[in-house]
């Protein structure tokens, strides 16, 4: 079992920052996504870090903007959201894959663990 709590979402303005972060308890060395969900719309990726730390996606929407990083040590991932754009508004969620692959998944229903959500509303 693996329990995933978000933190650091919040309310800024458009061309802002905002720092989530990601703790995970129960085990370690597993691969961390971010998924966002806006009103309406179905859940979506967003970025990736493998399990070794040398695994890195994100979706275009975010490429340049955002940033994943993680530290084993403390089992915590983080995403550093820069440039927010009022599109980025949505409840953003950590979630956590156990399967050490090679190339980290960016489907959605490879994750079996999920964090409770944090939003983040940009503001125009």
């Amino acid at each position: 079992q693996v329990q995933l709590v978000e933190s650091g979402g919040g309310l800024v303005q458009a061309g802002g920052s905002l720092r989530l972060s990601c703790a995970a308890s129960g085990r370690t060395y597993i691969t961390f996504s971010w998924f966002r969900q806006a009103p309406g719309k179905e859940r979506e990726f967003v970025a990736v870090i493998s399990w070794t730390g040398r695994g890195l996606y994100y979706a275009d929407s975010v490429k340049g903007r955002f940033t994943i990083s993680r530290d084993n040590a403390k089992n915590t991932v983080w995403l550093q959201m820069n440039s927010l754009k009022s599109e980025d508004t949505a409840v953003y969620y950590c979630a956590a894959d156990l399967r050490r692959t090679v190339v980290p998944s960016r489907k959605l229903e490879d994750y079996d663990y999920w964090g409770q959500g944090t939003q983040v509303t940009v503001s125009s």
